[in-house]
């Protein structure tokens, strides 16, 4: 991956927002990305979603997770989906994507207001659905991508539009491929 790219401040950031708008109900899925081991990123043409194992081949259910008591994954935190144009904009650069952390990229309006928890959206055979639990800015996403554009994703803005993405968990099982289009149901 290239250390030559600008990482953006907030005010260009800010500048490129004002020209994205995904769609509200049809999207597609632009990138499928696979975390076997921590710190390592595997990009696939297809994948496969599983209620018990998120994303298979993903480390979802064997990293476990602070946020739990007995720190064993999170249920509701079993696939991590960020908007394609939002990378595009903080990353620069597609190859950079993947180092975000999160496994789906699609082209949806994932904002609170178009997604609220509970809405499922349709992925090739499998549905997904939106959990409360909030996905935000880390340390490694600051190294990578710069202390203003964890600002600018956890900003009272960034929150409401989910700038960062969204925490989904699988409710049916079935298989992904990059360009499938992404549909939102209704909430359950």
């Amino acid at each position: 991956m290239p250390n030559s790219v600008k990482q953006l401040n907030r005010d260009e950031l800010e500048t490129g927002l004002a020209q994205l708008a995904s769609p509200k109900d049809d999207g597609v899925l632009d990138l499928i990305v696979c975390r076997p081991a921590i710190g390592q990123r595997e990009v696939l043409a297809t994948g496969i979603l599983d209620t018990r194992e998120g994303l298979v081949g993903d480390n979802w259910a064997t990293r476990g997770s602070s946020k739990t008591p007995d720190k064993t994954s999170h249920p509701e935190m079993q696939v991590n989906v960020m908007n394609s144009r939002v990378i595009q904009l903080i990353a620069q650069n597609r190859e950079r994507w993947q180092l975000a952390g999160d496994q789906l990229f699609i082209d949806l309006d994932l904002s609170d207001g178009n997604l609220p928890p509970g809405t499922r959206l349709s992925i090739g055979s499998a549905i997904i659905e939106v959990t409360p639990e909030p996905h935000t800015g880390c340390a490694k996403f600051v190294e990578r991508f710069g202390v203003d554009a964890m600002k600018f994703v956890n900003s009272q803005t960034g929150r409401a539009l989910r700038l960062r993405g969204l925490n989904a968990r699988v409710v049916q099982p079935g298989t992904i491929r990059v360009g499938d289009a992404v549909r939102k149901m209704s909430a359950s």
